[in-house]
C-alpha cells in the first residue's frame, strides 16, 4: 500500500521567532491519503513529528519493512527501532521520531530495493549478499575452497596476497577497491586536524589513517581497515595494528563500500565499543555523525559547510567541513 501526499503546505502561521538570529519557524499542514482515508497532519518547518507510533507500525507492516531495512533507511539503529515499536522506550527522542517519519511518510518507491537483510545489531553477526573473496568453490583464487562464507579466520586473511585489499567481518571477506584521490585527500584533512590537535594539547591519544589493521572484536573472525581512527588506550597499539575498538572512527563512502559502511560496520563499531563514528558521503556532500556515548543516540547529518565538533574531545576539536567540500570540488566524488 503506497502512501500518497495529496496536499502541499496549504496553511502556515508563524509560531516562533528567535530574538538573536531572527529565525522564523512555522507550523504547517499537509494532507495524507492512506488506506482509502484522508488525514490532515500538522508538522513544523524544522521537522516536527505528527505521525503516531501506532501509525508508524502500521505503515511499516504494510510495506513489509524489517527492522534492519528501516534502520538502513532512517539511520536509526534497529535495536532502538525495536524498543520504540514494542513500547520499551516510552518517550523516544523527537529527532529519532523525525527520522522514522521522514521515511514512512515518503513515497515507498524511493526506498524499495535499497536495503538488504542482516541480523540485529545486538548479535554482532550479519548476512551480506555482496561479492566476497573465498567463496566455497574449487575455482576460487582466494581462501580455503572447503570453507563457506562466515567460516574464514585471520589465518585466511593473512594468507591473501599483500596487494589485495580486503576486510574480514564475522568470517566473511569483503573487497576493498583502491581509494580514489578525493578519498585520500579527505582522509588527510581529517587526520591532520586530529593529529595537530593532539600534539598541540599534548594528548595521550594517537591518530592513524588507512591502511591499518584493526582487530575490532579481539577474535580471529574480524579485521577491518577504517579510513581514519583515534586510539586513546595505547595498550591497544600493537606491531601488526590495533587490537580492540578505537575510540573514534571515520569511513569515507564509495560505491563499493557504501552499504557495508552504513549498515554492517555501523553495527559492528557500536557493539565493539567505539565511542564515535563519522561517515563522510562525498556523493551526497554530507557528514553523518554517530555519537555512541549517547545511550539513545540519533545520527546527526550535516552539510559540508562550516565545522563539525568531535564529541570525544567535548567539541573542543572541530574539523573543517569546508576543507572536505573543497576536496570534493577539486577531485570529484
Amino acid at each position: 500500500m503506497v502512501l500518497i501526499t495529496l496536499g502541499i503546505i496549504f496553511y502556515g502561521k508563524q509560531i516562533y521567532k528567535s530574538i538573536k538570529k531572527d529565525i522564523k519557524i512555522y507550523e504547517i499542514y499537509i494532507i495524507i491519503y492512506y488506506n482509502n482515508a484522508i488525514s490532515i497532519h500538522a508538522i513544523n518547518s524544522y521537522g516536527g513529528t505528527a505521525m503516531t507510533i501506532k501509525q508508524m507500525i502500521q505503515i511499516k507492516e504494510n510495506r513489509g519493512y524489517s527492522y534492519s531495512q528501516l534502520s538502513e533507511y532512517t539511520g536509526v539503529p534497529s535495536i532502538t527501532l525495536q524498543k520504540i515499536f514494542t513500547g520499551k522506550t516510552r518517550n523516544p527522542r523527537k529527532a529519532t521520531l523525525d527520522a522514522i517519519e521522514k521515511v514512512l511518510s515518503s513515497d515507498e518507491s524511493v526506498y524499495r530495493g535499497k536495503a538488504y537483510e542482516y541480523h540485529d545489531a545486538t548479535s554482532g553477526k550479519f548476512m551480506e549478499p555482496e561479492p566476497v573473496y573465498g567463496a566455497a568453490t574449487k575455482s576460487n583464487k582466494y581462501g580455503d575452497p572447503n570453507k563457506k562464507q562466515g567460516e574464514y579466520t585471520l589465518d585466511d586473511y593473512y594468507a591473501l596476497p599483500d596487494e589485495q585489499r580486503v576486510e574480514l567481518i564475522d568470517g566473511v571477506f569483503y573487497d576493498m577497491s583502491s581509494p580514489r584521490i578525493v578519498h585520500q585527500d579527505i582522509s588527510y584533512v581529517i587526520h591532520s586536524a586530529i593529529a595537530d590537535y593532539i600534539k598541540k594539547n599534548k594528548g595521550k591519544c594517537k591518530a592513524f589513517y588507512a591502511p591499518v589493521d584493526v582487530q575490532l572484536d579481539c577474535d580471529n573472525k574480524t579485521m577491518v581497515q577504517p579510513d581514519v581512527l583515534v586510539i586513546c588506550d595505547r595498550s591497544k597499539i600493537k606491531g601488526f595494528g590495533i587490537y580492540g575498538a578505537p575510540d573514534f572512527l571515520v569511513e569515507i563512502l564509495s560505491k563499493s563500500t557504501r552499504k557495508k559502511d552504513l549498515t554492517i560496520k555501523l553495527a559492528k563499531y557500536q557493539n565493539a565499543g567505539v565511542r564515535e563514528y563519522w561517515i563522510v558521503d562525498p556523493h551526497k556532500r554530507c557528514l553523518i555523525i554517530y555519537n555512541f556515548m549517547d545511550e539513545d543516540f540519533v545520527p546527526q547529518v550535516l552539510p559540508l559547510k562550516g565545522e563539525a565538533p568531535v564529541a570525544i574531545y567535548d567539541g573542543k576539536l572541530k574539523i573543517s567541513l569546508d576543507e572536505i567540500a573543497a576536496s570534493i570540488d577539486e577531485f570529484g566524488e
